[in-house]
């Protein structure tokens, strides 16, 4: 199975671009569409305006019991129901990569409560995260998330509550896009 994700953003794909906003740091080029393709950029004949990849990997950052909570709530994207979607691509700074993985681990949950409030808004906020930092990205990570449209006030109370944590103290570029499934 391929775990390589591509994120055109241009004239054509399934989502259609309802607003793009740069949050902290750069943004990215206004597009019309969005489309997610399960292939490396090399494989691809389109990349749009613009092009990122990340691929999907194990857990981390969570130990066993919140890995087990979030596979007994968690369901998978694609659901019919699901005409909504974000994708927000994050940078962190320097300074948490500087820091060691149980410092990074202390702020994420111990601090952020990353994972637990992420908890509290499943299963209705379907969410995939792609890793991208070494792949020489411009962003660390690709987070996906789906939902239907009346959960949209859920998942902006969401993110209101994780950009508020200590965490994002040491975020230095991120870009929200939202997204809805083209007829």
């Amino acid at each position: 199975m391929n775990n390589t994700y591509s994120f055109i953003g241009g004239a054509h794909g399934p989502w259609r671009v309802d607003g793009m906003q740069a949050v902290t740091g750069a943004g990215l080029d206004a597009v019309a569409c969005l489309d997610v393709v399960n292939a490396p950029p090399a494989q691809l004949h389109n990349k749009g305006t613009w092009l990122l990849h990340g691929f999907t990997s194990n857990v981390r950052y969570a130990v066993r019991d919140e890995v087990n909570a979030l596979k007994g709530i968690q369901q998978g994207l694609n659901r019919p129901a699901s005409t909504c979607a974000a994708l927000i691509p994050i940078k962190k700074t320097a300074a948490w990569w500087a820091l060691a993985q149980d410092e990074r681990r202390a702020i994420f949950e111990a601090q952020s409560h990353h994972t637990a409030i992420g908890l509290e808004y499943l299963p209705a906020i379907a969410r995939q995260l792609h890793h991208c930092r070494d792949l020489g990205e411009p962003f660390d990570f690709l987070t996906w998330f789906e939902f239907a449209p009346q959960d949209t006030p859920a998942f902006n109370h969401m993110l209101v509550r994780l950009r508020a944590s200590k965490e994002w103290t040491y975020v230095e570029r991120e870009v929200d896009i939202r997204l809805s499934k083209r007829a």
